[in-house]
């Protein structure tokens, strides 16, 4: 035989719709530790986006000047000339520093890049050219006659370096 049913009275209601939901404090208090959570989190997920630009930018400098170091040394301590730098760097050289798109007889050396590697951080940011002087397009300065590079990030930094200064 099955259990009669009662009519569920105003003790029972009250526990029924107890069981169904969460009541409004403890809403809050999920709402309060979100917060606190975020409050947290946000910030140091920001820092991070921008640590992660200065080591790509780091990375991205110390490949450019192994790039150039090694050119110097195939090529008898000369530099790569600024107005030439990407293909130097990115084609086959000869020992006068002439390029070709293949490895044939003089052009035996390099090439040194893949590709001249956007720069990760400052108002020039994605700009892959190299070149002497600031100019459009220009994400690197180099200086052809120390063999130096440098990001062409001018007075911009972290707020405690300035970005050229890596």
């Amino acid at each position: 035989m099955s259990p009669q049913k009662r009519p569920l009275g105003e003790a029972d209601m009250f526990t029924v719709s107890r069981r169904r939901g969460f009541s409004l404090i403890e809403l809050v208090i999920v709402v309060v530790i979100l917060g606190i959570i975020g409050a947290i989190a946000i910030p140091r997920m920001s820092r991070g986006s921008e640590g992660a630009a200065e080591s790509a930018l780091k990375a991205n400098l110390q490949a450019l000047r192994g790039a150039i170091d090694l050119y110097a040394a195939e090529h008898q301590g000369t530099f790569p000339t600024a107005a030439d730098f990407e293909d130097q760097m990115l084609l086959f050289t000869d020992a006068s520093g002439g390029t070709s798109t293949t490895k044939t007889g003089d052009f035996i050396y390099g090439p040194y890049l893949r590709s001249v590697p956007p720069l990760p951080v400052g108002t020039n940011q994605g700009n892959a050219g190299v070149a002497a002087a600031d100019g459009a397009g220009v994400g690197w300065l180099y200086n052809e006659t120390t063999g130096t590079i440098v990001s062409n990030t001018g007075t911009e930094g972290n707020g405690t370096t300035q970005w050229n200064a890596f």
